[in-house]
C-alpha cells in the first residue's frame, strides 16, 4: 500500500513540476518586438545563405545514420556485459555471442545489397 502512494507522490510531484515549467516559460518568454530581416534569414554558420534552406537528401545518408544509431545501440548493450563477464559464464558468453553474430549478418546483408556503398 505505501509503495502505491509513493507512486502515486511521484506521479503528482513530476507532473506539478513539469507545470510549473511549462507557465513559468510561458510567463517569462522572450518576445522580439523589432521585425527584422536577418531574423528571418537561413544561418549558416555566419556565412551569407546560398540558394534554398530546402534541400533533398539522398536516402543513403539516413541508412548510414541508421547504421551508426544500430552499432552505438550495439555498444551501449555490450559495454554493461563487459563488466560482468566473469559472473555470467558461458550462457553470458553464448548470449552475447549469438547477440554480436545476428547484428553481423544483417550489416553482411546490407553490404552484399550494397546499401553501404558510396557512391
Amino acid at each position: 500500500m505505501t509503495s502505491g502512494l509513493a507512486l502515486l507522490a511521484f506521479l503528482m510531484v513530476a507532473t506539478a513540476v513539469a507545470g510549473s515549467m511549462l507557465i513559468g516559460a510561458r510567463i517569462l518568454r522572450v518576445v522580439s518586438t523589432k521585425n527584422e530581416r536577418l531574423k528571418t534569414s537561413t544561418y549558416e554558420c555566419g556565412e551569407v545563405p546560398s540558394g534554398m534552406a530546402w534541400v533533398r537528401f539522398h536516402a543513403r545518408y539516413y541508412v548510414v545514420a541508421l547504421f551508426f544509431v544500430l552499432f552505438d545501440i550495439e555498444t551501449a548493450f555490450l559495454l554493461p556485459w563487459a563488466t560482468i563477464v566473469r559472473e555470467v559464464g558461458v550462457r553470458g558468453l553464448v548470449a552475447v555471442g549469438s547477440f554480436v553474430v545476428v547484428l553481423m549478418l544483417g550489416w553482411v546483408w546490407a553490404s552484399r545489397k550494397g546499401a553501404l556503398q558510396w557512391q
